[in-house]
């Protein structure tokens, strides 16, 4: 998984996601799965992020494979490598 971080534009408070999944990840099912778990990650935990961010997640030919917990440790995981978590 690989998670882009920039800032959004002036003056705008809230975060945005978007979450990529290539036919690697498996076929539409798989993909769409994969989608709704990281779009509930992110739900879950965007009061714990910086606000003012537009976020790109993508993800791997693992990734479609990978549990609910996996996916999360994961995404937090990179997003305490970027800095994004709110202190």
């Amino acid at each position: 998984m690989t998670l882009a971080v920039a800032p959004g534009p002036g003056g705008e408070d809230t975060t945005r996601i978007g979450i990529i999944a290539s036919r690697k990840t498996g076929n539409a099912v798989v993909r769409n799965r994969t989608r709704r778990r990281l779009r509930e990650i992110f739900r879950r935990h965007q009061h714990d992020l910086k606000s003012g961010l537009w976020l790109v997640t993508i993800v791997g030919a693992r990734g479609g494979r990978a549990s609910y917990r996996q996916l999360e440790d994961e995404w937090l995981l990179l997003a305490r490598r970027a800095f994004i978590l709110a202190p």
